[in-house]
């Protein structure tokens, strides 16, 4: 019964996830929680305390999973700047209009762009997290330029700063009533970006 209930939670929270990353913490309702949960008030409120512990719980599983995502391009290249040239096609892909995406434009962005004047907790959960993974992109290019993939006098914070960047940019102009073809355009000219850093042999 334990699984059962880890596992409904999980569900729970996906959809509460897609929820929020389409319509926003303000812009989704609790009636329309309860729907895509398909859960009462009483229970969503036992499991995740508040609309904003739930909120909370959705955006750090955004995060969780896009971290997941760029650890899947990284381990089927076979270098660290190849694996984030395909993060970006794969950005470029969901964002695209008609892509997988509940919305085009990245949830914690959005988050933080919402909340940064009315809701003080959340906007630093989402600061948080995009300091982590400006850290965690700082990581990977310090690791390629010790591998000899990166020129030796780059430096990596201020490239994992024009990274993170241009991947918020992407999603955003994704947002644009726009083609997919151009979205693809904008993504390979930002992959094509980093191969001005890689170490020359």
């Amino acid at each position: 019964m334990a699984r059962n209930a880890r596992y409904d939670r999980q569900i729970a929270l996906d959809k509460a996830m897609n929820l929020f990353w389409e319509r926003g913490y303000a812009g989704a309702s609790m009636k329309q929680i309860e729907q895509a949960l398909d859960m009462r008030p009483g229970s969503i409120y036992a499991t995740f305390g508040s609309k904003d512990g739930l909120f909370s719980e959705a955006l750090a599983a955004y995060a969780q999973r896009s971290g997941l995502e760029l650890r899947e391009h990284l381990a089927g290249n076979s270098s660290i700047l190849d694996g984030l040239q395909e993060h970006l096609r794969c950005i470029a892909r969901q964002a695209s209009p008609g892509g997988e995406s509940p919305s085009r434009a990245c949830m914690v962005v959005k988050t933080l762009l919402e909340a940064s004047n009315t809701n003080a907790a959340i906007a630093n959960q989402a600061n948080s997290i995009l300091n982590a993974i400006e850290q965690a992109l700082t990581d990977l290019l310090e690791q390629a330029k010790l591998q000899g993939e990166l020129a030796p006098g780059t430096h990596c914070a201020r490239l994992a700063r024009l990274l993170q960047a241009q991947i918020i940019g992407l999603r955003s102009f994704a947002q644009r009533e726009i083609r997919s073809e151009q979205v693809a355009e904008l993504a390979e000219d930002m992959a094509a970006m980093l191969d001005h850093y890689r170490a020359r042999h």
